[in-house]
């Protein structure tokens, strides 16, 4: 359930912005490369998927506010890691799931501190 907030925020920001032709990142159609590399489908390599999907939400924010170059150099890097997923897998190394959930725990929205 704790995905549930990310995918409907890149499926809303995915529609909203489609019209943005500066930055393609519908057309990596990442779920298709994932469903598509077997490696990526192992639960081992559960982390690896999340970052590619991370890094996907990313070029989305980046085109959102106008970094259009920073979105297509986004889009480029992960052409390249789900063109390789072997690789891409040997390189993410770190397939920590006590560290992924720290990570993922650190993302979560803090309240403010009240000052004393």
């Amino acid at each position: 359930m704790r995905f549930a907030l990310p995918t409907a925020l890149t499926i809303l920001l995915a529609g909203s912005f489609a019209a943005s032709a500066a930055c393609d990142v519908k057309g990596l159609k990442l779920e298709d490369e994932i469903a598509d590399k077997k490696e990526l489908r192992k639960a081992a390599n559960e982390q690896t998927v999340r970052d590619l999907r991370t890094l996907r939400d990313a070029a989305i924010v980046l085109d959102a506010f106008k970094f259009e170059p920073e979105c297509e150099r986004l889009v480029v890097i992960l052409k390249q890691l789900t063109a390789q997923p072997v690789k891409t897998i040997e390189r993410g190394g770190d397939t920590d799931e006590e560290k992924a959930d720290e990570i993922e725990e650190a993302r979560e929205p803090k309240a403010p501190t009240k000052a004393k």
